[in-house]
């Protein structure tokens, strides 16, 4: 029997891991919303990943907690996320996964396009989304996977605001709204290279936002967390000191 894996949240997307890690033959430790994290790295010290799947609103409340037995250990998975999430607490060289799937309440998992992971961990998060079809992909460095997570960022970021104006599907947002898409795309770019100090290549950003469209064209812009998107991108763009204004005119428009 494989070594056991801790599962910090057990909502859709932590359910797909579930299934996966069991079904490679790794028991799971799962960890629910009001169970004690430090009674239960008493119980298990050394596990061979403790992944992080809870909401985005619980991530650093849950990282917060995390005991040093553990710290080593973690996997991380979340819409947004950055090294500046983790580097913030002291953990050095998470195992970290961009979700490239879809789970809603009684669907099955929807892919877009191959989910990439980093970390001493990568290959068994591989394995484990493999046994149920999910599609994952090793990548050799954390500056690849860097580029990965900023992809899905300007993606997931890109696709929420312009929503709140267009509505519709990706490749509507692309087919129809172009100008309006490359204009917010530009600005989340300036603002992710703002939070993490680096130049970034926007022509291969843009171009990896493009696949995933591609990988699924009927995708709906526009979740239920799209105008705490917003606010979040002009937060951080304010303190930046960015101009941003199409997604300013978008904030505009959506406070008539």
């Amino acid at each position: 029997m494989q070594s056991p894996v801790v599962l910090i949240g057990v909502g859709e997307t932590g359910g797909v891991f579930a299934r996966g890690l069991l079904r490679a033959g790794y028991p799971v430790y799962p960890v629910a919303r009001n169970d004690d994290i430090a009674v239960a790295a008493q119980e298990l010290p050394a596990p061979a990943l403790v992944l992080v799947a809870v909401a985005e609103p619980d991530l650093h409340p849950v990282l917060e907690q995390i005991p040093p037995a553990w710290q080593a250990r973690l996997g991380l998975l979340q819409n947004e996320l950055l090294p500046r999430d983790w580097e913030h607490y002291g953990f050095i060289n998470p195992t970290v996964i961009s979700v490239w799937f879809e789970k809603k309440p009684g669907q099955d998992a929807r892919v877009l396009i191959p989910s990439p992971v980093f970390g001493p961990q990568a290959e068994l998060l591989v394995e484990a989304l493999g046994t149920i079809n999910i599609p994952a992909r090793v990548v050799k460095s954390a500056t690849d996977m860097l580029r990965e997570l900023v992809i899905k960022n300007v993606y997931i970021v890109t696709t929420n605001c312009a929503g709140l104006v267009t509505g519709g599907t990706v490749s509507g947002l692309w087919t129809n709204h172009r100008k309006l898409a490359e204009a917010v795309a530009l600005e989340v770019i300036q603002i992710q290279e703002t939070l993490t100090g680096q130049s970034l290549p926007t022509a291969e950003l843009v171009q990896g936002m493009l696949t995933a469209f591609d990988g699924d064209p009927d995708h709906r812009c526009m979740g239920r967390s799209a105008p705490a998107r917003l606010q979040r991108a002009l937060e951080q763009a304010d303190a930046a000191g960015l101009a941003v204004p199409s997604l300013r005119e978008i904030a505009a428009r959506q406070a008539q």
